[in-house]
């Protein structure tokens, strides 16, 4: 047991070092991108009522959530999704606001998956919502607005893949299924289970034309171009429609100038229902799962009491960091901390060093020196330390400094400062 306790639960990890300086440095940079745009950070809490998660809006199911039982006997549960909790805010707060909402957000999520493949239970996300406007411009302003915050974490090679939820839906219309079977066949193609969906609809009389569509969507993808076919080959309304839609935002993200990071999955689907129209994820190389995601979500407020639209995105910093380390984009860290290492005699003057250092703005760590611990094991520890340097005081008129990076040692008279 007291070695069971040494470690994590399956699913969350420590975070330490140069590791958690880089992933600081890259939510620093997102939440700045977020703030260029015009968005306001807000703050929701760690954990909420079951009934803001409940089935009814669309979010993860009941056996994916962490749930546990207050004094009061209200069941409460860590929240999996950070959306739910931002709709009853503005429903909150801004129910009678028309003009557009921008808000941001940055905290941590919580699923209690299965854990396969060493997936993570508890993931840091930064969102962005943009509630009461409705427009293709909301659309194609909130894809680039994410393009803009993978870039400013370091990573330029990805691609964003953009699909439509009403696609789907029309074509589901079309054949006249039900909801069970709607669900049904959501997962197989969220899936990419081509046998699957063949199998599903062997038995149904549907349309040869949206058989075809269907047992194509796990494989439908391609430029815009590929969406102007697909959209001669479609009749139902909705789903027309929904192709409109995307070359209205693909034309939209033309002004932005970010159509080159962008490509098109009509298969795309969502585990989260509330998803009313445009979806998207961000993949890049060396990672199995998006490293952001998005989409529209015009009905989830209304079951708040504020009939708006909405859309959002999530950047998955987790993930974006893990893509970036085994890409080896290694973001240079200033190691400006200076390991002020001295003699018992002396530390008064150690003292007045650090405080000056700090005073200056600079990072000093205080060390009284050991006789039985040897330089070269005080230059891993200052190392390991992410520190720049070590200055060595053991002298009543001097200091040594020892640059760590090049190992050049000078000395200075103390009254020298």
């Amino acid at each position: 047991m007291k070695e069971k306790l040494l470690h994590t639960p399956e699913g969350v990890r420590d975070i330490y070092g140069e590791e958690f300086i880089t992933k600081e440095r890259a939510e620093r940079a997102v939440k700045e991108c977020m703030r260029h745009y015009g968005f306001l950070q807000i703050m929701t809490p760690a954990f909420e009522y079951f009934d803001i998660f409940n089935s009814e809006r669309g979010t993860v199911s009941q056996r994916d959530m962490y749930k546990f039982i207050d004094r009061d006997g209200e069941t409460l549960v860590l929240r999996p999704d950070i959306t739910p909790q931002i709709a009853r805010c503005v429903a909150k707060y801004f129910r009678d606001e028309e003009l557009p909402i921008r808000m941001f957000y940055h905290g941590n999520t919580f699923m209690n998956n299965d854990g396969y493949r060493g997936k993570l239970k508890e993931i840091t996300q930064i969102g962005a919502e943009l509630v009461n406007e409705g427009g293709a411009s909301a659309d194609a302003e909130m894809i680039a607005l994410m393009i803009d915050c993978i870039k400013s974490m370091g990573l330029d090679d990805f691609q964003i893949e953009v699909g439509n939820a009403d696609f789907f839906r029309g074509l589901c219309d079309a054949a006249g299924f039900d909801a069970d079977e709607t669900d049904e066949l959501r997962m197989l193609i969220e899936a990419k289970n081509l046998f699957g969906v063949e199998e599903l609809l062997s038995g149904k009389k549907i349309d040869e034309t949206i058989k075809e569509l269907f047992t194509g969507l796990p494989l439908q993808f391609g430029s815009i171009d590929f969406v102007r076919e697909m959209k001669k080959k479609t009749v139902n309304p909705r789903a027309v429609s929904a192709l409109e839609r995307i070359e209205e935002i693909y034309e939209k993200l033309c002004m932005y100038g970010k159509e080159n990071y962008v490509s098109f999955d009509l298969g795309m689907l969502s585990k989260y229902d509330y998803y009313t129209g445009v979806l998207f994820k961000a993949y890049t190389h060396k990672t199995g799962e998006p490293i952001a995601a998005g989409g529209r979500y015009d009905k989830l407020l209304s079951q708040f009491g504020k009939p708006a639209p909405a859309i959002g995105i999530a950047i998955y910093t987790d993930y974006a960091i893990n893509a970036m380390a085994r890409q080896k984009i290694t973001p240079k860290i200033l190691k400006n901390l200076t390991l002020v290492l001295y003699d018992e005699k002396y530390e008064e003057t150690a003292v007045r060093i650090a405080n000056d250092f700090r005073k200056d703005g600079l990072p000093a760590t205080l060390l009284k020196k050991n006789n039985n611990v040897s330089d070269d094991e005080y230059v891993r520890y200052a190392k390991a330390a992410l520190a720049g340097g070590i200055l060595y005081v053991d002298s009543a008129d001097s200091i040594r400094i020892l640059d760590l990076e090049s190992g050049k040692i000078q000395t200075k008279n103390i009254q020298e400062g």
